[in-house]
């Protein structure tokens, strides 16, 4: 800390003594007549400490300390006072000040004293701050980090999964723009749009559960198959479920997972979506039966989505169908296996969605 020091009194021989005293031991001292002259030398000259008469003309030394801790909240103040010396005292403390010392001043050193008090809480309050300021810097880096770390697992493991019928992977890349793009397209919130676009890629990975048996069986699947084939679902909410006991039938209850205390972050928007996005807008999807908007939005875009990219796309149990009829597909569930609105933003954004198909295509 540095040694300005600003001397706001009336009395013009206390002041000059006090200036020659201070610039003895090196400070630099500027002054003033009244609180009005000093808040105008705290813009001009920045001082490091203030000392201040609390009986003046123009403004008094209370309305200055009240002025100038308000702009200033961390300048040292200390006020000087020769009557009522402790309601003086307690008045000046309310409104900012650091120390009081009385008068008459009869002995200098008590000055020296007071302000070398002040210079120590100011340099505590100064490192404190810049302790604060670290912490939170290096807190916000280390978010940053497990942001990043985070996003990185959701997309391996949603890659992991579709490798398992899709050798390229690129279906959860394109899953993931098209849904950001409906997302966007039904005015959703941004931030909002971006985690279901990081979550999206997450949508099958229960896929990891089931055996490759019936997840490559080139052909329809019987009855027992199909069952067995619908637990991917849950599977996923398995995988991405934070608590333990992740197999009872609690985790998978609906309502579990539509509280409202349930948060919007990318794992528990993942959970959603893994383990709804095959209901559908009438009712008769799985594994709930869950209909209309009792199905998060997050769900409902990614199904659609899920759809219109599998007909699109060649599996090993099946050829890619031509976008004319992909649309086709989209257009004749909307109201049954799909929202309205949702299908209302798939076709308002169709350049944008064919874009991303062509621009992620599966060699």
């Amino acid at each position: 800390m540095s040694n300005r020091v600003l001397l706001i009194d009336d009395e013009v021989l206390l002041t000059v003594n006090l200036q020659d005293f201070l610039e003895d031991f090196d400070y630099t001292v500027y002054t003033a007549n009244n609180g009005e002259q000093g808040l105008i030398c705290i813009k001009e000259h920045n001082p490091d400490i203030v000392i201040v008469d609390l009986s003046m003309p123009v403004m008094d030394g209370y309305e200055f300390t009240k002025r100038a801790t308000r702009s200033n909240p961390d300048l040292p103040i200390i006020v000087l006072s020769g009557v009522g010396l402790i309601d003086d005292a307690m008045r000046a403390v309310r409104e900012g000040a650091w120390d009081f010392i009385s008068k008459p001043l009869t002995d200098m050193q008590i000055v020296l004293y007071s302000i070398d008090k002040c210079k120590e809480k100011a340099d505590l309050i100064r490192e404190n701050k810049k302790y604060q300021h670290h912490l939170e810097e290096l807190v916000r880096e280390r978010t940053v980090q497990l942001q990043k770390t985070k996003k990185q697992i959701i997309n391996s493991l949603g890659k992991a999964a579709e490798f398992k019928d899709n050798v390229t992977g690129l279906h959860v890349v394109r899953v993931a723009q098209m849904s950001f793009i409906l997302a966007q397209s039904m005015a959703l919130d941004q931030k909002f749009c971006q985690i279901i676009k990081e979550a999206a890629p997450m949508h099958d990975v229960g896929k990891i559960g089931i055996h490759d048996s019936v997840l490559l069986k080139k052909g329809t699947l019987d009855e027992q198959e199909w069952e067995h084939m619908k637990q991917h679902t849950k599977f996923g909410c398995s995988i991405l479920s934070p608590e333990d006991g992740i197999n009872t039938e609690t985790t998978f209850s609906p309502e579990s997972l539509l509280r409202s205390d349930e948060g919007n972050d990318i794992l528990t928007v993942a959970r959603r979506i893994a383990l709804f996005h095959h209901e559908t807008w009438d009712g008769k999807g799985y594994p709930f039966g869950l209909c209309k908007e009792r199905i998060p939005v997050e769900a409902r875009i990614v199904s659609l989505v899920d759809v219109y990219d599998a007909v699109s796309s060649k599996r090993p149990y099946k050829d890619a169908f031509q976008e004319e009829k992909c649309q086709e597909i989209i257009e004749n569930g909307r109201g049954t296996q799909f929202d309205p609105s949702v299908v209302e933003a798939f076709f308002n954004s169709l350049d944008a969605i064919i874009q991303i198909k062509h621009q992620f295509f599966d060699n």
